[in-house]
């Protein structure tokens, strides 16, 4: 009898080891690496297109503002003939060359004929020349709108690069958690696979058992209720992969095509050192430096530097208004020497509000616009880097965690095999086993969650520092 109870545990332990090879040969179809799936969002996710539409949007912006500076061609022509008479015609043609600090140079051709043209208009015959310049002297000398534009353009596009590089950071985060959630769903699975085949195994060498009149009926029974059970856990996780598939395929495209991801596809977990070196928590993490380069402090950075430039803007409008100009005359062009100090036109416009209302109110709104940028700088850094502290913490925590639960795993797989062989040699009863196997399932359940939540805690924090993840994941 004891014979036949050693070979008939020997085959069901031989099944046993037969169903988990199954298994692993199953978990090596084709594999969705976290870097290789990484590759694929960062190069064709929509949003990444789009985040680089925000870039292309700050260069365009400066290639604007830089359109102030460009040099100008005006040609003004005016004709009056009536009744065979010629009032007037008049012709003026200016080349002007803006340039920084509100210095303009010009060069003017001026061309007046006519019966009834107003004598402060008679030019010599052939035309008469100019060249000057014109300049402000208080309001617009150190700052004018051409120049406050360009530098807040210069600011805007560099807050452009910040603010893609969010974008960036918080699809990879959503994407990195949709990869983690596919791989909890997809070890559940694996877990559930493999304690049902467990239990099939089980109960065929119980009904072995019970055909032989060495155990009784009733058994059969209650391994026939526990594959049911596992059954039923098996398809609500066979549910929880499909659903988390689906997710997954969100962030998935190719060529703008969509894409969807297999039953067979399954995922592999990624190593945490690709994490931890990126981060570089032994030195970078312990400093504000990364706090720093945060690109939402950076954007908001490049935010209040634009704001500052409007405040002084605003502030150069409080002063009078004083243009200048001045320019040679000459009706010979050829001969640089024809145009001195002798002939000359000049122009002076000196204006100033009296109560100064609307640029005082201008100048406010700027200090208030600047002093809540700032605020907000504040707020925000003082988040990221508590935020920081925390998924430090949590990391740590979920690492001793993980120590632990594996420890449980090891010793509850021991206790399970020891009570099956008691079970198998008449000194203990199927109920045990199934009790101390539940405490197993329960527990690598468990594992399989502290695992992909420090996993997940680790994509958390370098979102959180704001680095990009490495270009190799």
């Amino acid at each position: 009898m004891r014979k036949t109870r050693y070979i008939l545990r020997l085959f069901i332990f031989l099944l046993m080891g037969s169903a988990y090879a199954q298994t692993i040969t199953l978990n090596k179809e084709q594999i969705l690496t976290f870097e290789e799936y990484l590759g694929y969002v960062k190069q064709y996710h929509p949003i990444i297109k789009q985040a680089n539409i925000v870039l292309s949007t700050g260069e365009a912006n400066l290639l604007k503002a830089r359109g102030g500076f460009d040099p100008k061609i005006e040609v003004d022509y005016d004709r009056k003939k009536f009744k065979g008479t010629e009032y007037y015609d008049q012709l003026n043609a200016t080349f002007k060359i803006p340039t920084w600090y509100g210095i303009e140079f010009k060069g003017n051709f001026e061309e007046n004929t006519g019966d009834f043209l107003n004598p402060n208009l008679t030019v010599p015959e052939g035309g008469l020349y100019s060249a000057g310049i014109s300049f402000s002297l208080a309001q617009g000398f150190l700052i004018n709108d051409r120049m406050a534009m360009l530098k807040k353009a210069t600011f805007f596009k560099n807050q452009t690069i910040a603010d893609r590089n969010i974008l960036v950071n918080d699809l990879l985060l959503e994407a990195s958690e949709a990869y983690f959630e596919w791989l909890e769903a997809t070890n559940e699975q694996r877990i559930h696979e493999r304690f049902l085949s467990n239990a099939r195994v089980r109960f065929d060498g119980i009904r072995q058992s019970v055909i032989a009149g060495e155990k009784a009926a009733i058994d059969s029974i209650e391994a026939k209720i526990q594959i049911s059970d596992r059954e039923l856990n098996y398809e609500a996780a066979l549910l929880k992969r499909r659903k988390a598939t689906l997710k997954l395929s969100n962030y998935l495209w190719l060529n703008d095509v969509p894409i969807e991801v297999q039953e067979q596809i399954t995922p592999a977990i990624p190593r945490k050192e690709l994490f931890i070196a990126r981060l570089r928590m032994d030195d970078l993490l312990a400093t504000s430096a990364m706090v720093v380069s945060h690109p939402k402090l950076q954007s908001l950075g490049y935010k209040i530097k634009g704001l500052t430039i409007d405040r002084s803007l605003k502030r150069n409008k409080l002063l009078p208004k004083i243009d200048l100009q001045y320019n040679f005359l000459s009706s010979n062009y050829d001969a640089i020497n024809s145009f001195n100090t002798s002939n000359y036109k000049a122009n002076l416009n000196i204006s100033l509000p009296l109560f100064l209302r609307k640029e005082r109110g201008d100048l406010k709104l700027a200090n208030l616009k600047l002093k809540d940028a700032n605020f907000e700088r504040n707020s925000t850094q003082l988040e990221i880097q508590n935020k920081i502290d925390a998924v430090n913490a949590e990391i740590t925590s979920l690492s001793k965690q993980n120590i632990l639960i594996n420890s449980m795993v090891k010793n509850y797989s021991t206790l399970v095999k020891a009570e099956e062989r008691k079970f198998f040699l008449g000194e203990s009863y199927l109920f045990l086993i199934n009790s101390r196997e539940k405490s197993l399932i329960d527990t690598e359940l468990k594992e399989n969650k502290l695992i992909i939540k420090e996993l997940t805690a680790h994509a958390r924090l370098v979102h959180a520092t704001g680095t990009m993840l490495p270009e190799t994941m």
